[in-house]
């Protein structure tokens, strides 16, 4: 199978699962879109209102913001991968549960594992979770890190610099970085977790 005729078939799991609860109230599971040989990808962390209509990430008001984002730095959404971390919206858009998570943890690592992104772009704190384990968004966000072989890349979701106008800066800068970075790959370190985060687990 080709990349992107196994990226169709990890697509047709996600809109028939029923792994968790989520499912049951579902209009439509969000698998993610983009080309197989994508260079970035962006993941997110659910589903939202439109996006569980559509069957598709980031088309609401934060999908918007991405696009022009993505415009600042000469790209489109055409050439990028956008998933989730979950593929189905929370009620109430709340945030997903730790179970939830786990259970759909499968399908976007394959998504990684197929597509090999020279950058994976987190947007937000739950997808960070997954490549920077006990950090902090607020000190991590803009900093490119190695983590199991990708380059991970940290930014604000856009949904927050939405909400809170004085991020809309910080979002737009740490986006600009991205064409420079994806330019020197081979100069990016391993993520090293803070130290505090150390001394946690001797208590």
């Amino acid at each position: 199978m080709s990349k992107s005729e196994q990226l169709e078939q990890i697509a047709s799991e996600v809109r028939v699962c029923t792994a968790c609860l989520l499912s049951r109230g579902r209009t439509n599971a969000v698998p993610g879109e983009g080309p197989a040989d994508a260079a970035i990808m962006f993941v997110g962390e659910a589903p939202g209102f439109h996006e569980d209509q559509q069957g598709r990430p980031f088309v609401g008001a934060a999908g918007r913001f991405l696009e022009e984002l993505l415009a600042s730095i000469g790209m489109t959404r055409e050439q990028v991968f956008i998933a989730n971390v979950i593929k189905c919206r929370p009620p109430a858009n709340r945030d997903p549960l730790p179970e939830e998570i786990v259970a759909c943890q499968s399908f976007l690592d394959r998504q990684l594992e197929i597509i090999r992104p020279k950058m994976v772009v987190t947007l937000g704190r739950f997808s960070m979770a997954r490549f920077f384990p006990e950090a902090r968004i607020s000190q991590v966000h803009g900093q490119a890190r190695r983590f199991e072989g990708m380059v991970c890349y940290p930014m604000y979701h856009p949904a927050a610099a939405l909400h809170q106008p004085s991020l809309r800066r910080v979002v737009e800068e740490d986006m600009a970085r991205i064409p420079e970075l994806l330019g020197s790959t081979d100069q990016i370190t391993e993520y090293e977790p803070p130290p505090q985060a150390e001394q946690l687990k001797l208590f």
